[in-house]
């Protein structure tokens, strides 16, 4: 093994340094609070646009897994019956 300065140098622990303790409920409140300001919400027409895409992605997908659970489900029937669920 080769000796590396970064190895056997002290180590800088400031970036390590936490607050001790626990935060009170009024700080943490208040930095909920100050987060929240943050957030850039969606106008309604914003909403009503992504409620709409989401609505039609998940009526697809149940069409999908539908049809294949269907089609899934008549091969496993012929296949061990060796006739038609008709």
């Amino acid at each position: 093994m080769t000796d590396s300065k970064a190895v056997r140098g002290p180590r800088d622990n400031s970036r390590d340094k936490r607050p001790e303790g626990r935060t009170s409920i009024p700080t943490f409140y208040r930095q909920v609070v100050a987060e929240l300001r943050k957030v850039v919400w969606p106008t309604q027409e914003q909403l009503v646009t992504y409620f709409t895409v989401v609505m039609v992605f998940v009526l697809v997908m149940m069409a999908i897994v539908s049809g294949l659970d269907l089609g899934f489900g008549k091969l496993a029937f012929e296949v061990f019956t060796g006739r038609s669920s008709d």
